[in-house]
């Protein structure tokens, strides 16, 4: 198959850092734009036709020649993921998905298929959160699981505002269309499947992986992200004793140390990736800090229990130093489970997909503590179900971020024929158990 690898080579030098081999394609950047770019060339050269709705998430249609017009008909079958980066990020996070849909298209076409409903690919924007800090934007807005308002507030670092941020990258938007999804193309989605690299190792370990490169996934586990805000009083380094500070780094120090310890000692997972002081002068006591903690878990009452016993800590070390500290919830996502009926349905065809590969078995299946666009999809009533190509290390949201092309082809060829079941007659394919074609809420 040289396709996904010809798309891939093609991919990989944009936005690329020359120093640590890492990406930087925050949402509405240079590097973004130019995939985005690409991708809109690569639908071309399909024949594919190009929807977008008020932010920027696109999907190119294969609409089939000679299908009714009734509801059930026009209800489509989409994949696809995204294109930005976290800072420094990996190369397969977002693309592979997209890369993989594309080259799955072209795999069913060479084979002669035609669908008997509309096959989409869709591209969704600022999935990572590292412009604005809200992840799944553009799956949040297209499904109307984010007030317009809070949308339209938004700054990213430098504190330009997202509407200014959309003006300079030549998109602009209505506000009023930010309300009620921004007249998403979603109305017309019946199922989405996302292929992902697993950020993780649990296919890479004998015991799970034997059967081959590709999983399917159950559930993805309830995160959100919240900041600490800790004021103290900016104050001298030198000449200030240590008893007579109000030093806010304390208890920003405290926020790591705790999550370290109540995520090891739960089996969860809570992570202190970014911090940022004032006056962030060497020689000063800051006068604040803010601290970002991330946090997932199984289930939402454990999730809870975690962040509160972690700013409990942080609180009583503030009242130690005479300082304060104010918990701001930025996002959160509760737990989603795929829809059963669909994702045994998938995990079927992945397995006879892959039967003739050595000690083939049935297909993992296996919950993720990442958050996806597939996640916002499923939580707002559109059936949904994800694969996972495997990752030998698991490492992710790295440059060290990998997978084999040959693990990668054999995820598209899983892939196109998920979509080829899915898409295929009418009459063989039932009513998910999320709800009626296209259904968002």
């Amino acid at each position: 198959m040289t396709t996904f690898r010809s798309m891939w080579s093609e991919l990989t030098p944009i936005g690329r850092d020359p120093v640590s081999g890492g990406y930087h394609r925050p949402g509405w950047s240079a590097a973004e734009r130019d995939l985005r770019r690409w991708f809109g060339d690569q639908c071309a050269a399909r024949g594919l036709a190009l929807e977008s709705d008020a932010i920027g998430n696109v999907v190119a249609w294969w609409r089939p020649a000679g299908v009714d017009g009734s509801p059930a008909a026009a209800a489509g079958v989409v994949t696809g993921s995204h294109l930005d980066s976290v800072p420094d990020g990996g190369a397969f996070d977002g693309p592979l998905g997209v890369v993989s849909a594309l080259a799955a298209l072209d795999c069913l076409r060479d084979e002669g298929f035609v669908p008997d409903r509309p096959l989409g690919v869709a591209v969704f924007v600022e999935e990572e959160g590292s412009r604005f800090g809200l992840p799944c934007l553009g799956s949040r807005v297209a499904t109307g699981a984010v007030d317009a308002a809070r949308v339209l507030a938004l700054r990213d670092r430098s504190g330009t505002p997202f509407i200014e941020v959309l003006e300079q990258a030549g998109t602009g938007v209505d506000p009023a269309l930010l309300a009620g999804g921004g007249q998403s193309w979603l109305g017309s989605v019946r199922t989405f499947v996302e292929l992902h690299i697993e950020q993780g190792r649990r296919l890479a370990e004998p015991t799970v992986g034997a059967s081959g490169p590709v999983g399917v996934a159950t559930a993805i586990w309830p995160h959100g992200r919240w900041r600490l805000d800790v004021t103290g009083r900016a104050d001298h380094a030198g000449t200030t004793r240590m008893q007579h500070r109000a030093d806010p780094m304390l208890a920003a120090a405290t926020t790591v140390l705790a999550a370290h310890q109540q995520a090891g000692s739960t089996d969860s997972r809570a992570t202190v990736g970014r911090i940022e002081a004032v006056p962030n002068a060497t020689n000063a006591v800051p006068s604040a800090v803010a601290v970002w903690l991330d946090a997932r878990a199984e289930t939402e009452h454990g999730l809870s229990t975690l962040v509160d016993a972690v700013t409990d800590q942080v609180r009583e070390r503030a009242r130690l130093d005479g300082t304060v500290v104010e918990v701001v919830l930025e996002s959160f996502s509760p737990r989603v489970e795929f829809d059963a009926l669909l994702r045994d349905r998938v995990a079927a065809t992945v397995g006879a997909t892959l039967a003739s590969r050595p000690n083939a078995a049935p297909a993992p299946l296996l919950p993720t503590q990442a958050g996806h666009d597939a996640g916002v999809l499923a939580a707002a009533g559109v059936a949904t179900a994800m694969l996972f190509v495997r990752n030998p290390t698991g490492v992710s949201h790295s440059p060290a971020e990998a997978a084999s092309l040959d693990d990668c082809e054999a995820g598209v060829d899983t892939l196109a024929a998920v979509l080829a079941d899915l898409a295929g007659r009418r009459s063989t394919v039932p009513e998910w158990a999320g709800g009626e074609p296209g259904a968002t809420s």
